[in-house]
Parts: C-alpha cells; structure tokens; sequence
C-alpha cells in the first residue's frame, strides 16, 4: 500500500471516528487511538513508520502555536503563580518520578533514559484538554489554569525532553547544576527568540492587506520561528509557544475580520489533520512496536500501568499541595470543600494526548556513536500505551467528575456579560451614525437604512438585558439609493467603533477577554458579510 493511500485512510478514519465521537458527547482523541489499535491489528494492515525528523518539523509547531494563540493572555497573567507551580515544578517532579519507577520495576532501564520517558510522559495535551474544559464550562479562573498548564508544561517538558536526549545520545549527560544550566539557557533564548520573531510577523500583517498572503504567512510563521530557533541552537518549542502568545493577544490589531476568520478555519483543519495522523498512527504502529521488543520486555503492559499511576499519584499530590499549602488554585479562599472539588477536577485533567506521542516518536535513531539509542522501542511502547490509558479512562471520566464536583461556572453570568458586551458596542455603533449624519458625512438614505437596522439588534440585545425572549425583527426590504460601496465603507467603520468600545470593557473589567472574542467573532462575521 502505497504512502499516498494510507494518509487518505487515516484521513478518512479520524473523520468517521470524530462524528461519531460527537454524537456519543466523548473525546475523539480517546477513540482515534483504540481505532488506530483496532486497524493495526487487522492481518495485512501495512506496517507504518514515522522519522523523528517529521514528526518535530511538520506535526510539534503548528499544534503548539495554534494552542498558544488560543490562551486569553491577561487570564493566563492571572493564575500565572499556579500556573508556573504546575508547568515547571510538577513536569520535573513527574519526570523524576516516572525515571526512578520506570527503573525499579524495569532494571534494564537505567535512570538517564527513564529521564527522556519522563520528560516524554510530564506533558499534556494542550488541544485536547482546552477543547474537553471549554465545552465542559468550567469557571474561568479554572479554565485559565488548566489552559495556562497544558500549555506551558509542553514547552517545559519538551525543553527538558530536548536536554536528556542530548545528554543520552552524547553519552555525556552531566550533573543536575549543568542540566539546569542549559534548561534555563534553552529555554530564555528561546522565549526571547520567538518574540522577535514574533514582532517581525506582526510587521509582515500590518503591511499586508491580500487575505491569501495573511494566511499564508499565519501558517508559514510556527513553521519559521520553529526553524530559526533550532539554527540558533535554542529551544523551537518554546520559542513557538512564546511566539504564538504573542500574536495571540495583538492578532485583534494586526488583522481584519475576515482574515481572521479564514485562519482560524484554515488552522481548525490543520490541527484536525495533523492529530487524528498521530493518534491513528500511533495505534496502528503500536502492534508492530510490541511484536519488535526483547522477549525480555514483553511485560510492558504492567509497566506502563505503574508509569501511568505513578504520574497520577505525583499530579495529585502535587495540585494538593499546590492548592492548601499556598492556596494558590482557589482564589476565593478559605472553604475547603470546595478547595477538594477543585483538586479533583484539575488532578483528573492532566491528559496525556499528541504531544508525549510526537515527542515520543521524534527520539533518534541513533547515538552520535552510531549505536541504537537505547530502548527506543520500548520507549515509544510504554508512551503509546500510558497515553492510551488516560485519554480513555480520563478523557471519558472527565464530564463526571466536573459533574460530581459541580464546580462549573454559573452560565447566566456569561450570558450577561455576552449581551451587555453586544448592547455597549451597538450602542457605540449608534452614536457614531447620529455623529456621521449630524456632520452630514454620509447619504442620508446610508445612515437611515442603517439606523433601523442597528436599533433593531439594539433592541434585541436590551431585551436579552432585561430578561426578556428575543423576538425576531421584520426585515422588510426597504427602497434606497445608497450605494453599495457606501453601505459597505459605513459598516466597516461602525464595526470598527463597535470593536473599540469592546475593547474598552475589557480594559475597565466589565467583561472577560474570553467574552470579548465570542462577540468579536459575531462582528468578524458581520465584517465578512460586508466584505463580501
């Protein structure tokens, strides 16, 4: 079976399994992989095998950028203390753990290279867990942590991941002072790196107004930082996780509507692709990974259940400390029942997802003495397997425990906050046409059609205020003489009127970043509209 055909059948298998997946309201993640497993061991499936250059280059930065873009910044500036606790302490606590567990139940496996399944195995999965937390309406402040985490812990964990396998492939892995040493130094370059270039970006936007050109270079960018960072010897990932932040929170100011709306889908489709390829991959390499290792290390199954239970136990002790020690997770305070629910549900969201997989898969080959690197396969079983185990017995168990928590945030403040956002720019909206028509800058047929139009939707939004059903306007169709070109330049300006006064909620604290982009993209989409 030719190349060709098997990235067309995953293609189409992740997209049957991610139907299916939504009518059954689970993880899609979860049942790609027992599909992947399933059609791996069906007799004369083609053995797959990914090189570790690919997985790095093609698979690591558009994920990790497209996650970054997604954090709301100032709610991640918020939590940044837990944040930092869970991204930095707990990655190396797990890393450790999981080494020394992995050496004590498999001898074979010496500290050094339980290290690189560590650093493999301390990060999350930063798509899947925001996607899994968003629909499952937690409170803000918790979704900001979790979102902060699954983030932040990749680029820690990856950078870790990059020094160890360094250090095991050089046959030189040093002390923790020089380990430290150069984790500190991959990882600021790095940041330090991905800003820049960050800023050279947000330059090219600015500059550029063809739609095709904006998305080219949105997709072009992680690709970029991630390849200038690895020429400078630093870290790509973090330098692609700093990056996107950074265009994240100025992508309001650096590209229109539109544009923003055809990025987002063209990354909604990228990320798509590029994980249901690796968890199907994953499942449909691991049958052959099995039937490759030592009689010796055919045991792997237990050893993976003590690994995944040993990053569970270290995840939830360390969110407990974390939590009643400090008081760092819960800002309101002092009840300590609900202190517990939020130790469970943010214990029970560390899934293990695509990016322990592609770290996993993106170990060499080889030392730089040439000799096999050691216990790779092994390796790339015990990830697949522990990764495996978490997206099915949390990923599926995560809704009843957020459930039996009843930590979920209240949807009517949402709601308020959503309609009072829409109510303030339409009414901003409203006062620039009475400014545009008093100054007499528009046809008098322009400002009147879009008058009545506006106040219809100002109507609307006051009575969602009010608590009131909505009722659906009359548009009639209306005789005028305004041209088309007219009427188009009119709702550009007042969009861009509306956008500025949401801006200005956001920045007096009546309403959450994560608000402002749900009506944002409502005004992306009227902006569009008129575009078109």
């Amino acid at each position: 079976m030719h190349t060709a055909e098997i990235v067309l059948g995953l293609v189409v298998l992740a997209s049957a399994v991610t139907t299916f997946a939504e009518r059954l309201g689970v993880p899609a993640p979860s049942l790609l992989v027992l599909a992947g497993l399933g059609v791996g061991l069906i007799p004369g499936v083609p053995a797959v095998h990914v090189t570790p250059e690919i997985v790095s280059l093609v698979v690591l930065p558009p994920l990790l950028y497209s996650a970054a873009v997604d954090v709301v910044v100032t709610d991640l500036l918020t939590v940044i203390r837990p944040v930092a606790m869970l991204a930095v302490g707990l990655v190396v606590a797990s890393a450790v753990a999981v080494a020394y567990v992995a050496h004590w139940v498999t001898p074979e496996i010496d500290v050094q290279v339980g290290l690189v399944l560590g650093a493999v195995l301390a990060s999350t999965d930063p798509v899947a867990v925001s996607a899994l937390a968003r629909r499952l309406n937690l409170p803000a402040r918790m979704l900001a942590v979790v979102q902060g985490e699954s983030l932040l812990n990749d680029a820690t964990s990856l950078l870790l991941f990059q020094v160890v396998v360094t250090g095991v492939a050089a046959d030189h892995f040093g002390g923790a002072g020089s380990i430290t040493l150069r984790f500190i130094e991959l990882g600021v370059g790095g940041a330090a790196l991905g800003i820049t270039c960050a800023v050279g970006v947000r330059m090219l936007h600015e500059r550029i107004n063809d739609p095709v050109l904006e998305a080219v270079i949105a997709i072009l960018s992680p690709y970029a930082i991630y390849v200038v960072a690895q020429v400078a010897h630093t870290s790509g990932v973090t330098a692609v996780v700093f990056g996107g932040l950074y265009l994240g929170r100025r992508r309001y100011q650096i590209l229109q509507g539109p544009s923003r709306l055809r990025i987002t889908q063209i990354y909604d489709v990228v990320v798509f692709l590029l994980e249901s390829a690796v968890f199907a991959i994953i499942g449909l390499e691991l049958p052959g990974l099995v039937r490759d290792l030592p009689r010796g290390e055919h045991d792997f199954a237990l050893v993976a259940a003590a690994l995944t239970a040993t990053l569970l136990v270290a995840r939830l002790l360390w969110v407990t400390g974390a939590t009643f020690l400090p008081g760092l997770l819960d800002a309101s305070g002092t009840q300590s029942h609900r202190r517990s629910r939020v130790v469970a549900v943010v214990s029970w969201a560390g899934t293990r997802g695509v990016v322990p997989l592609a770290a996993a898969l993106s170990i060499p080959l080889t030392t730089k003495s040439g000799a096999a690197f050691p216990h790779r396969v092994l390796l790339l079983v015990l990830t697949s397997t522990c990764t495996a185990i978490t997206l099915v017995v949390q990923g599926l168990s995560l809704r009843p425990v957020v459930q039996r928590a009843g930590v979920v945030a209240d949807p009517q403040v949402r709601t308020h906050q959503e309609a009072l956002a829409r109510h303030a720019a339409l009414a901003a909206a409203m006062g620039r046409l009475q400014e545009l028509q008093d100054m007499e800058a528009a046809s008098s047929a322009a400002v009147e059609w879009l008058t009545r139009e506006f106040r219809d939707r100002l109507e609307r939004a006051e009575s969602v205020l009010r608590g009131l059903e909505q009722t659906e306007a009359d548009h009639e169709q209306r005789t005028t003489v305004a041209t088309r070109e007219e009427m188009r330049s009119l709702r550009r300006e007042l969009i861009a009127v509306e956008t500025s006064r949401l801006h200005e909620l956001v920045e007096a604290g009546q309403i959450s970043e994560s608000v402002r982009r749900k009506v944002q993209r409502m005004l992306d989409l009227d902006e569009s509209r008129a575009t078109d």
